[in-house]
């Protein structure tokens, strides 16, 4: 009897290939390999984390879950339904329960409608209530996300970057939603608000049993709010793991190198920085074999000319290198 449960969502093998145009008929010249066979899974009341350098792909992917553009390659689906292949009109219930918060809470707020209008708006579109029954429901949301409920009747810019936030939220919570999507949703916050949302969206999970996708560039806040980490580069995931065992003992060459760029706020703490030579390589023309070859401090002739495949190294993480361990102490690294 197979007694595996189906997780909420399963990317398989996704790749979103952008073209390149050029000359003058604007003839197809190559492309963009923004994420190029990505595969994961997230629970039910799950917080999986996306982490890496701007332009690895990480943002990409969140909105290719979300269908706002057409995937090149690879599935995705939700309770174990396809709906990368769906059309408009099938995707709309999918919709209500997948929903998203953007970096800028400002932009993704429209300037002239009042906040009850705003988390209204996903309610009345998929036909859940209406009237007073509305009314109640967008009041007990802003209950929800600690905004009072006479804000309701001001406009966005009335409010403060946080509490923008935090009305954005309540917009995603609207409809039901199982997922949300948070698409670097702290990153354009000061370091006491991100801790405020952070806590937010932790005590929001554990009431209301949602599931997390976290795209983020900050180590910090990924190791406060999340249960597994998935590490990107170059469109591609280099390491998935547990969060302790990812933090505790990384196993690939470039998440050891992003820890160790995390300042530490005890200044006894002496930590050896990793300081990796070149840059990241264009998307564009990627690396033969492994990605990270160009830029780590152990690669050798296997590592040009075969790519890594995504691999049990044990302790539940899994981690594409060619290396079973890793050297503790790179020959590219210093002390900072």
């Amino acid at each position: 009897m197979n007694t595996k449960k189906t997780p909420l969502l399963e990317v398989n093998g996704l790749k979103k290939h952008f073209p390149l145009k050029g000359g003058m008929f604007g003839q197809k010249t190559g492309y963009v390999y923004a994420v190029d066979g990505v595969s994961f899974t997230i629970d039910k009341g799950e917080t999986l984390s996306v982490v890496g350098e701007s332009g690895c792909g990480k943002s990409t992917v969140g909105k290719a879950i979300l269908r706002l553009f057409p995937i090149t390659d690879g599935e995705v689906l939700l309770d174990g339904a396809r709906i990368d292949n769906l059309s408009a009109a099938d995707l709309r219930p999918m919709r209500r329960r997948v929903q998203v918060v953007f970096q800028d809470p400002f932009s993704s707020l429209n300037p002239r409608q009042r906040v009850r209008d705003v988390i209204a708006e996903p309610i009345v579109n998929f036909g859940l209530a209406s009237g007073s029954e509305l009314d109640d429901r967008v009041a007990q949301l802003m209950d929800k996300v600690r905004l009072p409920r006479d804000a309701m009747h001001r406009f966005p810019h009335e409010f403060s970057g946080g509490q923008r936030q935090r009305i954005c939220i309540a917009r995603a919570l609207a409809p039901g939603s199982d997922l949300i999507i948070c698409d670097e949703a702290v990153s354009a916050l000061d370091v006491s608000v991100k801790a405020q949302i952070v806590n937010l969206l932790s005590d929001l999970q554990d009431e209301l049993g949602l599931a997390l996708l976290f795209i983020s560039h900050d180590l910090a806040i990924v190791e406060h709010l999340t249960h597994r980490v998935a590490v990107m580069y170059l469109g591609k995931i280099v390491e998935l793991a547990d969060r302790s065992t990812l933090f505790a003992t990384p196993h690939h060459p470039y998440t050891r190198a992003l820890l160790s760029a995390v300042p530490v706020p005890d200044p006894t703490v002496k930590r050896q920085r990793i300081i990796l030579k070149g840059d990241v390589p264009s998307p564009i023309n990627p690396p033969s074999g492994c990605r990270f070859h160009t830029r780590c401090p152990y690669v050798h002739d296997r590592c040009r000319n075969e790519e890594p495949q995504l691999r049990d190294v044990g302790m539940g993480r899994k981690s594409a290198c060619h290396l079973d361990v890793v050297p503790e102490v790179p020959a590219m690294s210093s002390a900072a």
